[in-house]
C-alpha cells in the first residue's frame, strides 16, 4: 500500500457501523496445555464512503470485537464514490490476495464475496462488480480490497494532480 495517496479521517466526529468478517478461534501451545483466545476482523464505516479495517485478539469474543472495532477506527481511509459505484477499474493486491474491482451501471448491487463484500458495503459502495483471485483468507482479502479503495482517484483528483481543468482530463 503507497503512504503517499492515502487520505486518512478523523473517527470522532463521524457516525460509524461496525460489521464482523471473521471471528477465529487461536490456540497458543503451553506446557500447561492449549491456552485459546479469539481474533477478530472488524470493518467500520460510515456509509458515505469513509471505511477502515482492524483486527482485534483477546481471551473473550467481545473483548476481540471492541478490540478491533478500536483498531478499525484507526485506520479510517476516504473512498471516491460516483453514483454509488467505484470510479475506475482496479486491482488491488496484499501478500497473497488480489482483488479487482470494476464500476457498474446503477441496480447491479454489490457482486462480491464475504471479506469485500464487507468492505464495500461499510464503505457505501452500492453497485461493483468485484472478484477475489488467489487467496481467500480474510486477511488478505479485505486488506488487498483496502488497497485497491486507496489507490482510486476521481476525476477532480487527477486533474487537480496535473494542474489542468475537469473538461481537459476528459478531452485530452
Amino acid at each position: 500500500m503507497s503512504t503517499a495517496n492515502i487520505k486518512r479521517v478523523k473517527s470522532s466526529d463521524i457516525e460509524l457501523k461496525e460489521r464482523v468478517v471473521s471471528i477465529k478461534r487461536v490456540a497458543k501451545v503451553t506446557k500447561g496445555g492449549r491456552t485459546f483466545s479469539f481474533s477478530a476482523i472488524v470493518v467500520v464505516g460510515d456509509g458515505k464512503g469513509i471505511v477502515g479495517y482492524g483486527l482485534g485478539k483477546a481471551s473473550e469474543v467481545t473483548d476481540a470485537i471492541t478490540k478491533g472495532i478500536d483498531d478499525a477506527k484507526k485506520s479510517l481511509i476516504k473512498v471516491p464514490i460516483i453514483n454509488g459505484t467505484v470510479p475506475h477499474e482496479m486491482i488491488g493486491k496484499f501478500c497473497g490476495g488480489n482483488v479487482f474491482l470494476k464500476p457498474a451501471s446503477h441496480g447491479t448491487g454489490v457482486i462480491a464475496g464475504g471479506a469485500m463484500r464487507a468492505v464495500l458495503e461499510s464503505a457505501g459502495i452500492t453497485d461493483v462488480l468485484a472478484k477475489s483471485k488467489g487467496s481467500s483468507n480474510p486477511h488478505n482479502v479485505v486488506k488487498a480490497t483496502i488497497d485497491a479503495l486507496v489507490n482510486m482517484r476521481d476525476a477532480f483528483t487527477v486533474a487537480q494532480h496535473r494542474g489542468l481543468g475537469l473538461k481537459k482530463v476528459f478531452n485530452g
